[in-house]
């Protein structure tokens, strides 16, 4: 099998094994050579309790002995392949970075739906509350998400948007909106539920012809454009990604827009000035927690007395960090915080919350359209990269599909304002009224 091979991926809806190639199915009488006069190998006792300690989801592991494991509680919603010890001894050491890596390898395979399989661990592990080991209490000091200094910052954000525009317009769709979506029907397509997004912000903002707003991280401009089209305000954004920049300039000035929007390449610290908005899509995850005061800072000082804020975030309910394989090979740095976390943005400043929204069923719905577009386009992907890339990214969508389906995560939406002022909605009927 060559790096990129063409057989079919599978994802949500597609039952094949490894997610590239089947399984061949394995008979329950196959005595494994390590197996002890109790009927289990050590490496499937081991398994077990691994499972126990994860609250025992509903999957069936097939050791490369051809020895099944499960526990049995109920039917199982994907079979699980391990190729050779090795691989299931880092699984046991370190579920959380070594399981991950083992499947973008390709040393662990898996037949069946991939979401549905992810959903079943993120429930059995919500669902069994725990104290951590010693072990876990180790690996946690290992996994802490990297620092989000200037300079940390910078690197961060290279490694993971910096990969090719090329490679994202394959799959965010025209938009090119790397941010969860807002979805007016469950049938709205990607790019409607996108523009229904940037409008909802828009209208949350209550933005008139004229004013000024400025967008700490802006991804590749499309809201700073939206709101200059639909809203008549002239925008300065902030990103420091030089791919997402150069990107961005070139479509305002293609779209006849660039005397309106000002794309900076430059970190949120460095914001001045007075706006009448300060807006903030999908970069507070990127800013960590240390640096909350700093960001309130900023908003405090662009807005003075008067305007408004909206920060839109992933979260979590409680405060605990990312999955550390998507810290590790996806995100590096980031960080989805608590609601209570979020508000040491806010307090020291004596910035008012004026209303909160959860949009977590949204973000599911935008995740199932971009992994439907990303293996509609594996087959270039990995023209791109190789298989390993297409894998670990499949794995990325899919794994942040289930923790929003299971509650793992959430995405907020925070409307603020300075304390006093008394530019505020009366009611929230501009929210709906077009």
């Amino acid at each position: 099998m060559n790096a990129c091979d063409k057989t079919l991926a599978s994802g949500p809806g597609h039952t094949t094994g490894a997610d590239d190639r089947p399984v061949t199915p394995v008979s329950d009488s196959v005595a494994p050579a390590s197996a002890n006069p109790g009927g289990r190998s050590v490496e499937a006792r081991l398994l077990l309790r691994l499972l126990a300690r994860q609250g025992a989801p509903p999957l069936e592991f097939v050791l490369w002995t051809g020895e099944r494991v499960s526990t049995g509680a109920t039917e199982p919603v994907a079979r699980v392949s391990i190729a050779d010890r090795a691989t299931l001894l880092g699984i046991l050491v370190d579920p959380q970075v070594r399981f991950g890596d083992a499947y973008s390898d390709g040393r662990i395979t898996i037949e069946g739906d991939l979401v549905r399989m992810l959903e079943a661990v993120y429930r059995a592990s919500l669902g069994s509350p725990r104290q951590p080991s010693t072990l876990r209490r180790v690996l946690d000091l290992l996994h802490r998400p990297r620092i989000n200094s200037l300079a940390g910052s910078r690197d961060n954000i290279h490694h993971h948007y910096d990969i090719g525009n090329a490679f994202y317009s394959l799959w965010l769709g025209n938009t090119m909106a790397y941010t969860c979506a807002y979805y007016p029907t469950p049938s709205a397509t990607l790019d409607e539920a996108q523009m229904a997004k940037m409008h909802h912000v828009c209208r949350k903002l209550r933005l008139n012809a004229g004013e000024s707003v400025v967008e700490a991280g802006c991804g590749w401009g499309t809201l700073a454009l939206h709101m200059a089209r639909h809203y008549g305000v002239r925008v300065r954004a902030f990103n420091i990604s030089h791919e997402q920049i150069v990107y961005a300039r070139e479509r305002a000035k293609r779209e006849g827009l660039a005397s309106l929007v000002e794309y900076v390449e430059d970190d949120y610290r460095s914001i001045s000035g007075r706006y009448d908005a300060f807006v903030s899509i999908g970069m507070l995850e990127h800013v960590g927690p240390d640096n909350y005061p700093t960001l309130g800072r900023v908003a405090h000082q662009s807005l003075g007395s008067r305007g408004r804020g909206l920060i839109h975030s992933i979260g979590c309910n409680l405060p605990r960090p990312l999955n550390p394989w998507i810290e590790k090979r996806i995100f590096p740095g980031a960080y989805p915080p608590s609601l209570g976390e979020m508000m040491r943005i806010f307090e020291p400043w004596g910035l008012s919350v004026l209303d909160v929204e959860n949009l977590r069923l949204h973000y599911a719905q935008t995740l199932r359209h971009w992994l439907d577009l990303y293996e509609a386009a594996r087959d270039r992907v990995c023209e791109m990269f190789d298989e390993r890339f297409v894998r670990m990214w499949r794995l990325y969508l899919s794994g942040s599909i289930a923790a929003f389906t299971t509650g793992s995560l959430q995405l907020f939406q925070v409307l603020f304002a300075p304390h006093d002022s008394n530019d505020v909605a009366w009611t929230r009927e501009h929210l709906y009224s077009r």
